[in-house]
């Protein structure tokens, strides 16, 4: 393996949480970074280290082109894409609208799979580079009033295992990341999502449960830091032969072990437990 000076590695979702702590993670490593979101005053933080911050819009192919036009014109390669960016819609699947499902989709799967597509030419080029596809332990289990959310996960399950076996020739690795349960903002803004969507309904029993465990998920003693997510992509992308998958923090290697092991509905009433519903 290389040394990672002038590798150049590009996080998406980079303005807090995961993708903020990678970047960091991955500058510290020696790799060249930039740090890729929407709204780039959020990274100044990051632009203070000499990480190169860049605006993004995974929902809008111009700018998706733009950003991979401006790292190749600028660093000359993409050796390392982190697609970090996505985030949790909740709501009973009858009370969600499918333009919001749509938008889930565009966000968390083709927002993914359009950045892959435009820097695989280039590591076609060099015979080498990784995709780190930051799917969760939630592309493997379900939960209530998370269909959709659940749905892309899945699918970035399935498009990563199709994508690394059609890639490898070329020598480029495909990696998916299944955190668990992450301190962020990431659960506020779902219980906020899921309210919007269905408190009121019929299954406003549910959505009080559910949306008082994920604004407590970061007070949960199985949370874990983002640092532990980077470390793990950091060894990923340092590694001549990656894992497939690696399950991190928040008690994800253990839930996901009771998801092999228990029938489907065990699993259910697993589920429906933890979140304090009958």
């Amino acid at each position: 393996m290389e040394s990672n000076t002038g590798r150049v590695a590009l996080v998406t979702g980079a303005s807090s949480g995961i993708g903020a702590e990678t970047a960091r993670h991955l500058a510290d490593l020696g790799f060249t970074v930039y740090a890729a979101a929407r709204r780039v005053d959020r990274m100044s933080d990051l632009a203070a280290r000499g990480i190169r911050t860049v605006s993004v819009d995974v929902t809008d192919d111009a700018s998706m082109v733009a950003v991979v036009d401006r790292v190749i014109a600028e660093a000359g390669r993409v050796d390392v894409l982190v697609n970090n960016a996505g985030y949790g819609s909740y709501g009973a699947l009858e009370d969600v609208p499918l333009s919001e499902a749509r938008r889930q989709f565009e966000v968390n799967v083709f927002g993914l799979a359009r950045l892959s597509q435009l820097v695989l030419p280039h590591m076609r080029a060099r015979r080498d580079g990784y995709i780190v596809n930051v799917s969760s332990m939630g592309g493997k289990i379900w939960e209530p009033l998370g269909s959709w959310y659940h749905a892309t996960k899945f699918a970035v399950e399935g498009l990563s295992d199709s994508l690394r076996v059609e890639v490898a020739p070329f020598g480029v690795k495909v990696v998916v990341i299944e955190p668990g349960v992450i301190r962020s903002e990431w659960s506020g803004i779902s219980a906020d999502t899921l309210e919007a969507s269905s408190a009121g309904s019929a299954y406003s029993r549910q959505v009080t449960a559910m949306a008082r465990a994920l604004r407590g998920a970061n007070a949960n003693r199985i949370a874990s830091g983002p640092d532990v997510v980077a470390a793990a992509i950091g060894k990923a992308v340092t590694t001549a032969k990656p894992r497939t998958r690696y399950a991190v923090g928040g008690g994800a290697r253990f839930i996901l072990f009771l998801n092999r092991v228990l029938p489907d509905r065990g699993f259910d009433r697993f589920i429906r437990r933890a979140y304090g519903m009958r």
